[in-house]
């Protein structure tokens, strides 16, 4: 660490227990119920697997989808069902210390420390990961590289734009390799430019991870995205590859591409809210 502060680590794995290891489905989740507050079950019996790959995941403002990521993210418990990460249970009162270990995830809003630099930052997020200590510096090196930052590296997180703090959000998301990487509207903030750089990274990160990407530009899933998850009041409507979504609609559906238009359509259809097709 360069902040000035010692910070003990309370234990240390090796480079080993982060190697990538095989899964059928690194996410499955099975008649999953999620609660918030008294009544509202905002995630309401998900049947869900996730492998290798980018994973969109759309649906209108209330749908669902920052409960349903941060319950993968083991921010929040199930309220009923299976959840299963990773081949590990996650939905009981057990220890996730291990398999928060193979977790990337970016929140909507993530606190941060103005007067760190991105350096600072990105390696006490590494820390807290428990990243081996002599592994840190190149793997902190390789995130800031990986999201175009390296010129401002050196930088206080205070002085940097709204966009340029959602791509440190995204490298401290990225810093220990993960196995999965949940993204909750990561592109927020970011320009053209920068949404065209995120969009190829999202497809390098794709090829030996599990990624999950929270958006409401369809446009992102299309070009980065291989499979498309839609979700509605709690509920799976649609999972398939973009191609499958935009045949879903038609002219008469409302939207400026066929993505929207298939987006439109399954909203709106009967089979909304009955599962996957």
């Amino acid at each position: 660490m360069t902040t000035g502060r010692e910070h003990p680590m309370t234990s240390a794995v090796s480079a080993a227990d982060l190697a990538p290891t095989p899964y059928a489905q690194e996410i499955r989740a099975t008649g999953l119920k999620v609660r918030v507050g008294r009544k509202r079950m905002a995630v309401d019996g998900l049947d869900l697997s996730l492998g290798t790959g980018v994973h969109g995941l759309l649906g209108p403002n209330g749908a669902g989808k920052t409960t349903l990521i941060r319950t993968l993210a083991t921010v929040l418990r199930p309220t009923e069902g299976a959840l299963e990460l990773l081949g590990e249970s996650a939905g009981g009162t057990g220890e996730l210390r291990a398999l928060r270990r193979r977790i990337g995830y970016l929140p909507q809003e993530f606190g941060y420390y103005k007067r760190f630099t991105v350096r600072e930052f990105v390696e006490y997020m590494a820390w807290l990961k428990e990243v081996p200590g002599a592994d840190i510096p190149a793997a902190v090196q390789r995130a800031v590289e990986r999201v175009g930052l390296a010129d401002r590296a050196d930088d206080r997180m205070k002085t940097l734009s709204g966009g340029m703090v959602r791509r440190v959000g995204i490298a401290q998301a990225i810093v220990n390799d993960p196995a999965i990487l949940l993204l909750d509207e990561p592109t927020v903030g970011l320009d053209p430019a920068q949404r065209l750089r995120f969009r190829e990274l999202l497809q390098e990160l794709g090829t030996d991870t599990c990624v999950l990407v929270s958006t409401h530009l369809v446009e992102d899933v299309a070009a980065a995205c291989t499979d498309v998850v839609l979700f509605a009041e709690g509920r799976l409507v649609f999972q398939g590859t973009p191609d499958d979504l935009a045949a879903a609609g038609g002219t008469e559906d409302v939207g400026d591409s066929p993505l929207e238009r298939g987006y439109s359509a399954l909203l709106q259809g009967p089979g909304q809210g009955r599962g996957a097709w």
